[in-house]
């Protein structure tokens, strides 16, 4: 794990320094939208509802919306001027009963990780958080923003969870009215709850939706049933990739000069068979090719030389006449 944060505990003038950890992570399965046809990722663009343009990414600010619908559109330096903290300070404001912690105000839990010079005052709040039975309500600093949380124990472990604002947890807006219970139902379900009763183990439970998803993706990857598109990463086929890259660079070379391109595949099995016995032959005749090039080449450019003497004798020998029929 990397740890996402650091700080440290205060309670009265004792101070751990600590490291924090995200204690959970998301198993949830996730789709991505596509188009049926090709697989293709659906995109999506930023337009505006009024004039239906797309709107570019520097332009976009954040707005608050009132009641009545109406926007109001706040600035880099509105928001700059509301209160913010980046205080590393865990502060313990007080020790509270364990049961008075509704737990529909915990949120998300995080691990604290004493460091080396914080070990035994790290120990020391962790025993008396167990032998009090209580945990401790604190105020820190998330993302600039100030939240409150709770430290309690789990497995040796101090876990800081964030709380949710008492106005964020909502009044059920229903009453729940069955009339009159009897006795020999209030029995019976008290027989139910003492058949069912037990101990609770989380691993006794498992996440069947999750695994039918991935047995189900898997017997379609087998049976072929997938789509490949020019932006998939996840490939085995480097190899297949590559190649069909440098097909296409050739391609293009060749296009450019006016040659038509050929299959880079067939290029390789070419190269395969020159490695056989035939191979000696085939580079003493591009040996012998490129030879006949240069000599061909060689020989041209001493006729261009020679040519260029005869030229220079000749204005030579027509100054001198000149000066001598003056």
């Amino acid at each position: 794990m990397r740890a996402i944060w650091k700080g440290a505990v205060s309670f009265g003038l004792v101070s751990v320094p600590v490291k924090l950890y995200a204690a959970t992570e998301s198993h949830d399965v996730s789709f991505r939208q596509v188009h049926a046809k090709d697989g293709g990722r659906i995109k999506y663009q930023r337009v505006c509802s009024l004039d239906g343009e797309e709107v570019a990414y520097a332009d976009i600010a954040k707005g608050y919306e009132t009641e009545d619908g109406e926007m109001v559109i706040l600035s880099d330096e509105d928001m700059g001027e509301l209160p913010s903290t980046s205080s590393r300070e865990i502060a313990v404001e007080k020790f509270v009963p364990s049961d008075q912690i509704d737990p529909m105000l915990l949120e998300k839990s995080y691990y604290l990780e004493p460091e080396k010079s914080g070990a035994k005052p790290y120990a020391l709040l962790r025993q008396a958080l167990l032998d009090a039975d209580r945990m401790a309500v604190v105020t820190v600093a998330i993302r600039n923003r100030t939240t409150i949380a709770v430290l309690r124990v789990k497995d040796d472990v101090i876990v800081l969870q964030t709380m949710m604002w008492p106005d964020e947890i909502r009044v059920p807006d229903f009453s729940v009215d069955v009339g009159e219970v009897k006795d020999a139902e209030v029995k019976m379900a008290h027989m139910l709850v003492e058949t069912l009763a037990g101990d609770f183990d989380a691993s006794e439970f498992e996440d069947d939706y999750a695994e039918a998803v991935e047995a189900l993706v898997k017997a379609k990857i087998e049976g072929g049933e997938i789509k490949r598109t020019p932006t998939s990463t996840k490939t085995s086929g480097e190899v297949v990739d590559l190649l069909a890259a440098l097909q296409r660079s050739v391609d293009a070379a060749k296009q450019g000069r006016g040659e038509t391109g050929s299959k880079i595949f067939d290029d390789v099995e070419d190269d395969s068979d020159a490695d056989s016995d035939d191979a000696p032959a085939a580079k003493k005749s591009a040996a012998k090719k490129a030879t006949t090039k240069k000599t061909a080449a060689k020989k041209t450019t001493t006729k261009k030389a020679a040519a260029k003497k005869t030229t220079t004798k000749k204005a030579a020998a027509k100054k001198t006449a000149t000066r001598k029929a003056s």
